[in-house]
């Protein structure tokens, strides 16, 4: 496998984030890529889910701000990329909603400095460089709305983002598309359903439901749980990426999901029923610990992913089933403590804690 992408040199930007973590670590275990880590290393990005990065001589890191034009120019200027990968974002619908200024901020104008950047790097190039090199964007099926009970995203579905984390992910995503048309930057959009598994911040669902059921605590599920996400082992999603940059065809989007819709309830359901059974007991069922508060403003109802574009055309299929990727997801909570313990006992767990959504 290492053959593939031998030659590369790829920057990473938000590559110690959740999504961004498993993308880099998946680079350097499985294809011969250079990799250039860039993340400005806000409350959720976490060099420790980089584990043995530091001594690859394939990895550098660079803490850097997408939104600092003269720090973007001298990574694409340093390491000349034969192609970005650009996952940094804010991504908290909740955090959206209280303070959505930085949701522009980093999203949409973060996104465009990229771009610029990006694109002086590609002008610069010899015609042979230029046909190698893509501008990747990652973005998110939130873009396109909510969906009633049928039907499926698929990548002509128009955009009707409802919050304000998916309004600046959908305007960073016609940017992407404005890069390519007006000014010829070869660029690709992928759209993902919810990702899950080890690394995940916890203020998210699913870790957030792991490690209060594995203390005893509350399990807030806004409204009556009947949300239905299409969920995708985040491991899944970052073979389909690099699938993507090493096979990707310029102009293109791709949709990825896991074929895994679940309503919110159930999926806290599963988590209780694996805790029960993998975690030390608490004397009762930790379903009893659901407590169901008021919904959010704005909660799309349903998202589903139709992933036959990138199926049919890359190659590309899921490893892990919901059952088999929750349970190895609950799994590695309970064996890697040392991860997450810091991150719920410094200010902003605490904060999640005091507010009881932690």
């Amino acid at each position: 496998m290492a053959d593939r992408l031998a030659d590369a040199r790829i920057l990473v930007t938000g590559g110690a984030g959740f999504i961004g973590s498993a993308v880099v670590r998946h680079l350097l275990a499985d294809t011969g890529a250079f990799v250039v880590n860039v993340d400005a290393l806000t409350y959720a990005a976490n060099l420790n889910s980089l584990p043995g990065a530091e001594g690859n001589p394939r990895y550098r890191f660079e803490k850097a701000d997408i939104r600092d034009a003269a720090a973007m120019r001298r990574l694409f200027e340093t390491y000349q990329p034969t192609g970005v990968m650009n996952l940094a974002a804010e991504s908290h619908v909740d955090r959206s909603i209280d303070g959505p200024g930085v949701f522009v901020e980093t999203n949409v104008v973060g996104t465009y400095t990229v771009l610029q950047e990006a694109l002086r790097h590609f002008r610069a190039l010899s015609p042979e460089a230029q046909k190698r090199f893509r501008m990747m964007h990652i973005s998110t099926d939130e873009v396109f709305g909510t969906l009633g009970a049928d039907g499926f995203f698929t990548e002509e579905t128009p955009y009707a983002p409802n919050s304000p984390y998916s309004a600046s992910k959908a305007s960073s995503d016609h940017l992407v598309r404005a890069w390519r048309e007006t000014y010829g930057l070869p660029t690709i959009v992928t759209n993902c359903s919810n990702n899950y598994g080890p690394y995940h911040f916890p203020e998210k669902l699913i870790p957030l439901m792991i490690l209060r059921g594995l203390s005893g605590g509350e399990l807030p599920v806004y409204g009556a749980g009947a949300n239905i996400r299409d969920w995708l082992y985040v491991e899944d999603h970052a073979r389909a990426l690099a699938l993507v940059m090493e096979r990707g065809v310029p102009g293109e989007s791709y949709n990825v999901g896991g074929w895994n819709e679940r309503t919110n309830l159930d999926v806290v359901h599963v988590i209780c029923d694996l805790l029960d059974r993998l975690a030390p007991p608490l004397g009762h069922s930790r379903r009893d610990l659901i407590k169901f508060v008021t919904d959010r403003p704005g909660h799309d109802m349903r998202y589903a992913i139709d992933a036959s574009k990138i199926e049919r055309e890359l190659g590309w299929r899921p490893d892990e089933s919901f059952e088999s990727g929750i349970e190895k997801t609950v799994a590695w909570y309970l064996a890697n403590r040392d991860w997450w313990a810091p991150l719920v006992a410094g200010a902003d767990g605490g904060a999640l804690a005091r507010r009881g959504t932690l």
